[in-house]
């Protein structure tokens, strides 16, 4: 029996704090994030659907699910990547984001990537 070949998704994630677009004296943090997806699998997978988990540093928790990455549900080919830049906004100088991606094989089976907790931060805030 063949052995199906395990789907794999290489998340890469690069934050930016968007000063221009803040407002500290409203405390509105703006932060972009560009995120690089890989597909490292011997199959191709198309993007479905997104979960996140926002936690700003007084503990508020927002999460936002929704269809594809900005509108788009990129299908990658073995070795391909994509990669797209998005936006959060807090109400603290600091925060986290985690979350995962859902994932569906052109056969049909869908797999979920998780994507590491990273974080969002205004220069000079974290030692």
């Amino acid at each position: 029996m063949k052995q199906q070949p395990s789907p794999a998704i290489e998340i890469q994630i690069r934050t930016r704090y968007l000063s221009e677009q803040s407002a500290p004296d409203d405390n509105r943090y703006v932060f972009s994030y560009t995120v690089r997806l890989k597909n490292l699998g011997a199959e191709p997978a198309q993007l479905l659907a997104r979960h996140w988990i926002i936690t700003d540093a007084n503990g508020k928790v927002e999460e936002v699910r929704g269809d594809g990455v900005i509108g788009e549900q990129p299908r990658l080919r073995p070795g391909e990547d994509f990669e797209y830049t998005s936006g959060a906004v807090l109400e603290t100088v600091v925060g986290t984001m985690r979350g995962n991606y859902l994932w569906l094989t052109d056969d049909g089976a869908q797999f979920e990537s998780p994507i590491p907790e990273f974080t969002l931060s205004i220069p000079r805030t974290l030692h």
